[in-house]
């Protein structure tokens, strides 16, 4: 079974930067478009970034020009470089990858706090 596990997210200051990454364990499938989501207390979850496998990216409008998402094919690995935080950055930050033959698969979150 396809595990997605999360890392990265913690406490930071307005304007300051963190890398969550995203590793997907026990894959014998392809992985495909992998996205980060974030859920903002009261909020819906809203898609941040998304990637393709060949490279090609797309962003949500909220965060474009200070985040940027990448991928290591290789590690099944997305990263997700984060500049310029805000506090309405704030939020859980989850990771998604469409699997082969497994569809959508979910991480468990990373939160991310940005705050004096």
């Amino acid at each position: 079974q396809v595990q997605l596990v999360e890392s990265g997210g913690g406490l930071v200051q307005p304007g300051g930067s963190l890398r969550l990454s995203c590793a997907a364990s026990r894959s014998f499938f392809r992985i495909n478009d992998m996205d980060w989501y974030r859920q903002a207390p009261g909020k819906e979850r809203e898609l941040v970034a998304t990637i393709t496998r060949g490279g090609n990216t797309n962003y949500g409008d909220s965060v474009k020009g200070r985040f940027t998402i990448s991928r290591d094919n290789a590690k099944n690995t997305v990263y997700l470089e984060m500049n310029s935080l805000k506090p309405e950055d704030t939020a859980v930050y989850y990771c998604n990858a469409d699997v082969s033959y497994r569809g959508r698969v979910w991480g468990q979150g990373t939160l991310v706090t940005v705050s004096l």
